[in-house]
């Protein structure tokens, strides 16, 4: 009879030896690859959702040229500043707080200046906020859901020692001091994956079963998103500044806040605005304001 170890072995992920090819001299990174991809299916599916809300072909694209680049800084800020020890500690090197190639992207950084792009650029074209932002918020899981692969590709923020079939393999070069002699770990980043995927589902369905309106997509992507990530962040064990505030990581009390925040909105919402907008602008795409005669 084979010994149990060799046996989750064999079943466990392996993760992958290298996250970085070089195609001569331009390395080509998975963790970058992976958040490119989310981008261009976020993208892709936000385009599809707002002509059907009402929109025009197109505008989702020109409006991720604000939304991205302020979510990816706003994503890094909000890593830096929640793990600033990391860059800016004893014996650390503050200009690696500028490589965002090693990882570190925190989401509600990326969503809070993602969406304010969104709303610099939809400003100036007369869109209304919060249809927009309704047709966006399933894309974003989507984009979430890719995006975590480059935690794979990186052998970063898994979750604890275990043995079960599924278990994910990482290098010692990547674990822990005190785990050492623990080769497998839970995948934290396909559970949030699956879970994401789950998520876009449900939003999608319930959307198109109730016509929803007025932000209330977006609420409803925030309480499935952190009902999620609560219970898989208590999962990991990566070392985070204020990783202990009142018995619980800082993102679990960040979830429980959005998500309660998230779910009076909801509520409120429906009761003053039932329905869905009857136009998703405040004025015509190509509309001009004519000058008032001087002389009538």
């Amino acid at each position: 009879m084979l010994p149990m170890q060799p046996l989750v072995t064999l079943l466990s992920i392996p993760s992958p030896a290298d996250g970085v090819w070089n195609l001569g001299p331009v390395p080509i990174r998975g963790y970058a690859l992976s958040i490119i991809l989310g981008i261009g299916l976020a993208i892709w599916i936000g385009e599809r959702r707002w002509v059907a809300r009402g929109g025009t072909a197109g505008e989702v694209s020109d409006l991720a040229i604000w939304a991205v680049p302020f979510g990816l800084v706003g994503g890094r800020l909000y890593h830096v500043a929640t793990d600033w020890e990391l860059y800016f500690g004893e014996g650390r090197n503050p200009v690696t707080a500028l490589y965002v190639w090693r990882g570190g992207l925190g989401i509600w950084g990326a969503i809070a200046l993602g969406a304010l792009g969104v709303w610099l650029g939809a400003r100036s074209r007369g869109i209304k906020l919060l249809p927009l932002l309704d047709a966006l918020a399933p894309g974003v899981l989507v984009a979430q859901a890719v995006g975590r692969w480059g935690n794979w590709f990186n052998q970063e923020l898994y979750g604890r020692p275990t043995d079960l079939p599924w278990a994910l393999e990482i290098d010692v070069a990547h674990r822990p001091a005190q785990y050492l002699d623990v080769a497998t770990y839970h995948p934290a980043f396909l559970y949030e994956c699956l879970w994401n995927l789950a998520a876009f589902a449900v939003l999608v369905w319930l959307d198109r079963r109730f016509r929803l309106g007025h932000g209330r997509v977006v609420a409803l992507y925030v309480m499935l998103y952190t009902a999620g990530r609560g219970w898989i962040e208590n999962l990991r064990i990566d070392d985070v500044q204020m990783n202990d505030v009142l018995g619980l990581r800082l993102n679990v009390w960040t979830s429980i806040v959005l998500f309660v925040l998230a779910a009076a909105y909801f509520a409120w919402s429906t009761r003053r605005h039932p329905g869905r907008e009857e136009t998703v602008r405040t004025r015509e795409p190509d509309a001009e304001v004519t000058p008032a005669d001087p002389t009538a």
